[in-house]
């Protein structure tokens, strides 16, 4: 059967457009971290090239194909979630003017919350709050989503899990092993109230990153800075190198959100 070129012109322009309403629908993203100084990136020099959220954004958009990834650290040394809940009418003010900011830019990008949040939380003393008990850290995480939900209609979460710290942490604030197994007491809620979320809010809340935990605990001399503190030297923050690590793990978990559901 001889097939006319000008049959194999149509069929040529329909793959054309077929692959240009496709390219249509990748919206670009707008990342708003929330955190603390891990995501801050304390500690290691110059944070606003080498904070794992900096990093993070830079390995999405060489990953992502078809995407520009703008963002904004949010992160803030020593904060819970109740400094970022709404009715302080503080960091949960700076979080959606920091996503107002991006949207404005660019009103039709996917707007996304990464959210590592949680060591504070832990501690035994010394942070706002603390120690926050399992149930309340998921309350205020809660309160978090939905109300930034409810703002940004659009918008989609990605929890991430805190990662590991050293058993005798103690700086200014006081962790210790109670404060680590308070810290892993958080991760099975979280992962429930996610579960509860693909029915109530089905596509918006998704779970982050579960494997940096155990890279940065298994590699904390190498990846995590060693610091002086009140029970001797202590781990908890990453270094230039654990903060392009920590960047990278969320990054997948991110992109493996995206090319999913996006």
């Amino acid at each position: 059967m001889k097939i006319s070129p000008r049959f194999l012109s149509l069929i040529m322009i329909i793959f054309l457009a077929a692959g240009n309403v496709f390219a249509a629908k990748k919206k670009n993203i707008n990342i708003v971290y929330i955190g603390n100084s891990i995501s801050q990136g304390v500690i290691i020099k110059n944070p606003e090239l080498n904070a794992p959220p900096v990093k993070c954004s830079k390995w999405l958009n060489e990953n992502i194909p078809g995407r520009i990834i703008k963002f904004s650290n949010q992160g803030v040394s020593g904060l819970t979630t109740l400094n970022f809940l709404p009715e302080e009418e503080t960091y949960f003010n700076n979080v959606t003017f920091a996503a107002d900011t991006l949207k404005k830019a660019d009103d039709k990008a996917l707007m996304l919350f990464s959210i590592m949040i949680g060591t504070n939380d832990s501690a035994i003393s010394g942070c706002y709050g603390s120690p926050v008990n399992p149930v309340q850290y998921i309350t205020n995480l809660k309160v978090i989503i939905e109300t930034l939900a409810k703002k940004y209609p659009d918008a989609v979460f990605v929890i991430n899990r805190a990662i590991w710290y050293s058993p005798n942490t103690y700086n200014g604030s006081m962790y210790l092993k109670s404060g680590l197994d308070r810290l892993n007491s958080y991760f099975p809620r979280i992962q429930k109230m996610i579960e509860d979320y693909s029915r109530t809010m089905p596509n918006r809340v998704f779970l982050g990153d579960t494997e940096a935990y155990e890279f940065f605990k298994e590699n904390h001399t190498s990846y995590l800075i060693p610091e002086n503190g009140n029970a001797g030297v202590f781990y908890l923050h990453p270094n230039i190198e654990g903060a392009e690590k920590l960047g990278i793990y969320w990054g997948n978990a991110i992109k493996k959100v995206i090319e999913s559901n996006f």
